[in-house]
């Protein structure tokens, strides 16, 4: 595959890590372990792939509602991913950023892990993953609304000068491209709040391998899914690819 039919940024719903433990009589938490490890790989298979961006959606902010034990886990391992991996990203010059609400409501050893990544992976220039942790795309909607209200109450911004990238300027992806392709393990059929604004055009792709279960060859076959996609935008497909005469 050619570096023109590759997406500029991929954006993957890690889910089915309880189901793959699950079917295996294995804890809960190990398949959220398990899936750690193969966000581990997608970095490294994406940054290999001269990917420019990977957004990961670590932790929604709808799984707060989940068993407090659990919870715990999880944000013990999103500590640990960002403890392990720091190096490894420094040398290979891939810039961390996070998107969502890195607040109170996240345990402070877990957001001060996650800080301290991001800000020694700044001067990244090879690849850019973002994290989405803590994220909810309604409400980072809403936020992403505030602002603009606040500007044009403050008379910094006329309402009629407001524009899809009005909006865009104010969420916390504002420094990242729109997604191209969104990545949705584990068999279900719909983005969970994920990346509305962001993902508009995006092409999606579906499929039934849990994401521990997720390997080259998964991602592979996404790419190549994108690969033979038309991308219109609105367009007919004569305006894309003119017709010879």
């Amino acid at each position: 595959m050619n570096n023109r039919s590759l997406p500029e940024h991929i954006a993957i719903i890690l889910d089915g890590n309880g189901r793959w433990a699950t079917s295996r009589g294995l804890a809960r938490t190990q398949g959220h372990e398990a899936g750690a490890a193969k966000a581990r790989l997608a970095v490294r298979v994406c940054h290999e792939r001269r990917i420019p961006v990977l957004t990961l959606y670590a932790w929604s902010a709808a799984n707060w509602s989940r068993p407090a034990d659990e919870i715990d886990n999880l944000m013990r391992i999103c500590r640990t991913f960002a403890e392990e991996v720091c190096d490894e990203y420094i040398e290979r010059g891939i810039r961390v950023v996070v998107i969502g609400d890195i607040d109170d409501e996240v345990p402070s050893a877990t957001r001060k892990a996650t800080e301290r990544l991001v800000e020694r992976t700044a001067g990244g220039r090879s690849m850019t993953l973002a994290l989405a942790l803590n994220y909810g795309g309604r409400r980072d909607m809403v936020s992403a609304m505030r602002a603009v209200a606040a500007q044009a109450r403050a008379g910094l911004l006329l309402p009629e000068d407001i524009d899809p990238g009005t909006v865009r300027r104010f969420l916390s992806t504002s420094e990242l491209p729109d997604a191209d392709l969104v990545i949705r393990t584990g068999g279900e059929r719909r983005l969970s709040d994920f990346l509305p604004y962001e993902a508009a055009f995006a092409e999606l792709f579906f499929t039934d391998t849990l994401w521990p279960d997720f390997t080259e060859a998964t991602l592979d076959e996404a790419l190549a899914s994108f690969g033979h996609r038309q991308r219109r935008f609105g367009r007919t497909s004569e305006q894309v690819i003119p017709v010879s005469i």
